[in-house]
């Protein structure tokens, strides 16, 4: 599975574990915060890539934090062998 998260797309951190939620298909029981990201992450048992895409508009989402977020997305990468973690700037648009 592949999974791009657009942070750009987000207007509040529970948008962005929403997005996560919906597109990694967590379990109902998902809670919304990073305790409850890292048990699913881990628990991740196909194959997965997960893409953080508008690293910028995660600071500006998150705030502080944002590297309290990202050091759960990559240590749950770490801990699991199914998930594979990459971020990305947000593409722009070309102007002709």
């Amino acid at each position: 599975m592949r999974f791009v998260l657009d942070v750009s797309a987000c207007e509040t951190a529970e948008d962005l574990h929403r997005a996560l939620a919906e597109g990694l298909h967590f379990p109902a029981w998902y809670g919304g915060n990073l305790d409850a990201l890292h048990d699913c992450l881990t628990d991740l048992n196909e194959p997965t890539e997960l893409i953080v895409r508008g690293t910028s508009a995660l600071d500006e989402l998150l705030g502080r934090r944002a590297n309290a977020f990202r050091r759960v997305l990559n240590d749950s990468a770490e801990e699991n062998p199914n998930l594979t973690m990459r971020f990305e700037e947000a593409v722009q648009d070309s102007i002709n």
